[in-house]
């Protein structure tokens, strides 16, 4: 589990097709590589992955072929940077909000706008994800956890403070470029419990609810029978 505060900005140092999967090489910057162990998780570009090996100020992690497919990691190259982020420790502070690391789809940016110091983004979002948007909700881009503003059909905006400019690679993204987006987990739910409760109201309905059992009414004779009254 994340929460979409990024804590470094690492660079892909290696990769290694193996058989449909690759195995890529990260080399942090700010992040202590003590503190990480083997089959710890990291968030990485908003892709939760293993680390299976520490060298030095690296890690290495494997990507299956179904991440490859369904996120941006597999448009990366030796050099590319990736935004970091290590799983939660009990006790930690929730800055941003829940991250699973599990991508919903892949968000295309669509526009860039300066507002005096900040940085509007405005993104496309699949079906899957557009149908979770909700203005003032979160989502996550490329890990990053960000306040949703405004919301149009299937876009979004959102607004990167210098503070996020500053320590993540969004900023850098020009339009057209792909973006791994992660919904609200709550807002994921929701939708899913909606879609079920349709379902069976479009195949006839659900079945009414059973009567409740009859409940022995609370009398005097009660309380006396149980000992509670004289």
């Amino acid at each position: 589990m994340f929460t979409g505060i990024v804590l470094d900005v690492g660079t892909v140092r290696a990769q290694e097709p193996r058989g449909g999967d690759v195995r890529i090489v990260i080399g942090l910057d700010r992040i202590d590589p003590a503190g990480l162990r083997i089959g710890d998780s990291v968030c990485v570009q908003g892709c939760c992955l293993t680390v299976t090996e520490l060298m030095g100020q690296t890690f290495a992690a494997d990507v299956s072929r179904e991440t490859l497919s369904l996120t941006t990691l597999g448009d990366l190259a030796v050099g590319s940077p990736v935004n970091l982020e290590p799983s939660l420790k009990a006790g930690d502070a929730l800055g941003g909000h829940l991250v699973s690391g599990h991508v919903d789809g892949v968000g295309s940016m669509v526009a860039r706008r300066e507002e005096g110091s900040a940085l509007e983004l405005t993104i496309a979002a699949p079906p899957e994800v557009a149908r979770t948007l909700v203005p003032k909700g979160s989502i996550a881009v490329d890990g990053v956890s960000l306040t949703i503003n405004q919301v149009s059909g299937d876009r979004f905006t959102v607004m990167l403070i210098p503070h996020t400019l500053a320590v993540t690679k969004l900023g850098g993204r020009a339009p057209g470029a792909p973006v791994n987006l992660e919904a609200d987990l709550i807002a994921k739910h929701v939708d899913r419990l909606v879609d079920a409760a349709l379902e069976r109201r479009a195949a006839g309905g659900a079945p009414a609810p059973a009567a409740p059992e009859a409940k022995p009414s609370l009398t005097l004779e009660t309380l006396r029978r149980h000992g509670f009254a004289r």
